[in-house]
């Protein structure tokens, strides 16, 4: 009887947890994604300072897709995707399911990446000079985080719901990238 008591206990508490074990593991997931890519355009910037040529953070896709992963490499083509003589510094594997990475970037067209120059600015990736700044939005259920890149190529990672001038680069479907899906 006691153990049917502590049974039926442990199933009341455990099914009361789920819904947090739930949100627990989507603060995680977007917590660690969007940990990575703001290293990554750290680690594109750094590289594109020390070795004074374009360095790119691109999806792999190339459509704007970052759900699927994203590379750095070093760009000497400029054409913004990855490719014979371009050195691949490194490469990030698909994010969770459900995860959404967006982009609203200053260059209206495509293709969605951030590329640093030499001087550690943000740029296109054909021209050293064209600077492209803005957000990379990443959103898993109710959490989201945002990675603003100002026109220096400063990167840094806010949480909307707690800080001001964190918002969203739009809405998924109606920026200028891709939506994730």
């Amino acid at each position: 009887m006691e153990l049917l008591v502590a049974l039926a206990v442990a199933g009341v508490l455990l099914g009361a947890a789920v819904p947090d074990l739930r949100a627990f593991v989507a603060r995680q997931h977007i917590r660690v994604a969007a940990a990575d890519l703001l290293a990554s355009l750290h680690l594109a910037r750094s590289a594109a300072l020390g070795r004074a040529e374009i360095v790119v953070v691109a999806p792999v896709d190339g459509n704007g897709a970052w759900r699927q992963g994203w590379t750095v490499f070093a760009d000497r083509d400029g054409n913004g995707r990855p490719g014979l003589g371009d050195d691949i510094l490194f490469r990030h594997g698909p994010v969770a399911d459900g995860l959404r990475i967006w982009s609203r970037l200053s260059a209206a067209a495509p293709p969605w990446y951030v590329a640093y120059n030499s001087a550690g600015r943000t740029c296109r990736a054909g021209n050293g000079t064209a600077a492209n700044w803005g957000t990379l939005s990443l959103r898993l259920g109710g959490e989201e985080r945002n990675i603003k890149i100002n026109m220096l190529g400063r990167a840094r990672l806010c949480d909307p719901r707690r800080e001001r001038g964190c918002e969203a680069a739009g809405q998924p479907g109606q920026t200028k990238a891709a939506d994730e899906t």
